[in-house]
């Protein structure tokens, strides 16, 4: 199988594990969103780089795995970080942070598949 098509289906496990998460601890259990958003991340985290580290690049030559950790934190950090200024600017301006989900998992598709084929789990160590 295609690497990017098995990136985009662990990205959708990540975005709908997430968004479900964010649905039932905002839109249920009425915690803030940012609160509610955060949680949903820690989870989408985990999941995803399971998943991204064992299945969609398990095949490549990696480093030693807290390099692979470490630089899947740094850029999913930096993410955070701009996805919460996306999603805090959408509603600003009237969005739902429901809707905000989408708009910023468009930009991170594309985002993250840059960063996680050539320097989170690169084909050759990196010197």
């Amino acid at each position: 199988m295609n690497r990017f098509i098995k990136y985009w289906l662990t990205g959708g496990v990540y975005f709908w594990l997430g968004y479900l998460t964010f649905a039932i601890s905002y839109g249920y259990f009425h915690i803030f969103w940012l609160w509610s958003k955060v949680l949903a991340d820690l989870i989408g985290w985990s999941v995803n780089y399971y998943l991204q580290r064992f299945w969609t690049f398990k095949d490549v030559i990696h480093l030693k795995e807290m390099e692979h950790i470490r630089r899947y934190l740094i850029i999913e950090i930096v993410g955070f970080i701009l996805d919460y200024l996306i999603i805090w600017e959408l509603k600003n301006i009237g969005i739902t942070p429901y809707i905000g989900f989408f708009f910023s998992s468009i930009f991170f598709t594309f985002w993250s598949w840059l960063w996680y084929k050539y320097w989170v789990f690169p084909k050759k160590k990196l010197k």
